[in-house]
């Protein structure tokens, strides 16, 4: 018999994820603090519950999307919490991005009593989500990720395996590096744009549209190392190529920001780092 499927946490995030499990064959049990966060969900028929221990009185994989670790502790040991009456065999998703080592820790304390810990942030945002597209990054054993895998299919479109509990929230960091810092570097080319008189909308277009070409930043991550790439190498003419390029670009960049008396030190770092970073030092 299949069982119910849990969630917890119904916010921006969490509800569009949960909307995706009311189709589940077995039920789905979701529970908020927030009254008016449940009325869809009891509309739509799935089961409501008045604290996290009621959900896992009946769903054996269960979700959580709540703000951070602090959150993540009640819900699991605080009054009421899954570990009331979670039994063997429970498998409890983490899709907060938390600290690096609380899930490692959560599933070391837990998993002698038979409760697996599984890490899953996920990547996307509200769009992903409520597109059911989103990418998820799992740290779970084998079993766990097994159990969890069709659940997790009804709301994301990738899903990553990425080692065991804790390896799910340190991928999630790696990929929010890379997105906030593009954010200052994009912030940093509207500076420069801007003390050049243009049109900071147009140009925004421009990036958007050539980025859904070439793929943006993670275009090149498709080595499955950082190490210097051998001459002999396919990728050495392309990244090197890539190389040159880029501190062409960079160095005229620089100089018209200086121009322009506009700082541009993160163009100067990537100046700095882009050959070694690529694998491409000359």
């Amino acid at each position: 018999m299949v069982k119910p499927v849990g969630f917890v946490g119904l916010g921006q995030m969490g509800a569009p994820m949960a909307r995706r499990l009311l189709g589940w064959p077995g039920g789905l049990v979701v529970h908020d603090v927030r009254p008016d966060a449940l009325v869809p969900f009891i509309e739509a028929g799935a089961r409501v519950a008045g604290s996290p221990r009621e959900v896992a009185e009946s769903a054996e994989v269960i979700s959580l999307m709540v703000r951070d670790d602090a959150q993540v502790e009640e819900v699991l040991s605080g009054p009421a919490g899954l570990l009331e009456t979670a039994t063997p065999g429970t498998v409890v998703a983490i899709h907060s991005t938390i600290a690096a080592g609380t899930a490692t820790r959560l599933a070391e304390a837990h998993g002698p009593l038979g409760i697996e810990i599984v890490d899953a942030p996920v990547s996307g945002g509200a769009p992903g989500a409520a597109k059911g597209d989103l990418a998820v990054m799992v740290g779970a054993t084998d079993s766990a990720f097994e159990r969890c895998r069709d659940v997790f299919a009804l709301w994301a479109g990738h899903t990553m395996h990425a080692g065991l509990p804790g390896a799910g929230t340190r991928a999630k960091l790696a990929r929010n590096l890379l997105h906030f810092v593009s954010f200052a570097a994009a912030a940093e080319a509207q500076r420069l744009a801007e003390a050049a008189g243009l049109d900071l909308l147009e140009l925004g277009k421009v990036v958007r549209h050539t980025d859904a070409i070439t793929g943006g930043p993670g275009a090149i991550m498709r080595r499955p190392t950082t190490a210097p790439v051998a001459a002999d190498d396919g990728w050495y003419p392309i990244l090197s190529h890539v190389r040159d390029l880029g501190h062409k670009d960079l160095t005229l960049a620089i100089a018209l920001g200086e121009e322009l008396e506009v700082d541009t030190p993160l163009a100067r770092l990537a100046l700095e780092r882009l050959a070694a970073g690529l694998g491409v030092v000359p």
